[in-house]
């Protein structure tokens, strides 16, 4: 019984609210605004500068008073996705020097507040001590899914850097095309996680994890 208690209470504590250190929540939004600008730039690029709208900058440039071929067109177009590409870039860096710092915060913080404890605490509540299953059930989900989006981090980091240079890495075209395609894959896998993510937040905050969003601002 005395070990049954405080793994219930570290279980439940999401019911009083939880306790959010401050390298976890500095973490998380910065994580949260590289994450979008990230995406912003992926989706400018692939509605504003798909070559779909070759014609449409060639017709513009027309209309000014300049005579422009399909390929100078293009070549415009290309010019201004590129840019974007830099911005997307630059970003990467951000998400990759904030994907390391997570990772040594992590050895840093108090043992209760490590992502590995706290799963092994809600799996020793639903299968071995088999109380409150539903509350463990529920936790180790949730952080089962964290552990998910982090490796979807450190694929996309490395894959991220691998395309950002390519130039020195002498990995051949053919590699980076494929490295090229799962990068944009795994994009669309923490897409789904953060979607996931703001349903789970929204549903929390209807029922017994009301104060949520607040305790990951001040800390709870």
């Amino acid at each position: 019984m005395a070990v049954i208690e405080p793994l219930n209470q570290e279980i439940l504590g999401g019911k009083q609210g939880k306790k959010y250190p401050s390298s976890t929540r500095l973490w998380h939004w910065l994580n949260f605004i590289m994450i979008t600008g990230s995406l912003l730039t992926v989706a400018i690029n692939s509605i504003l500068f798909d070559r779909a709208q070759h014609n449409f900058v060639k017709s513009e440039l027309m209309d000014a008073g300049a005579s422009v071929s399909d390929k100078q067109a293009g070549a415009a177009l290309h010019g201004l996705e590129d840019q974007v590409w830099g911005i997307h870039i630059y970003f990467g860096y951000a998400l990759a020097a904030l994907f390391l710092f997570r990772l040594m915060a992590e050895f840093f913080m108090p043992p209760a507040q490590r992502i590995t404890p706290k799963i092994r605490k809600a799996y020793q509540a639903y299968f071995i001590l088999k109380k409150e299953r539903e509350a463990a059930k529920h936790e180790l989900v949730v952080k089962g899914l964290y552990l998910i989006f982090y490796a979807l981090l450190f694929i996309m980091v490395c894959t991220g850097l691998l395309l950002a240079f390519e130039d020195y890495t002498g990995i051949p075209l053919d590699i980076n095309h494929t490295i090229k395609e799962f990068h944009g894959f795994c994009m669309y896998l923490i897409l789904g996680f953060i979607v996931l993510h703001l349903a789970g937040v929204f549903l929390a905050e209807r029922k017994d994890g009301k104060g949520i969003v607040s305790d990951m601002i001040n800390g709870g």
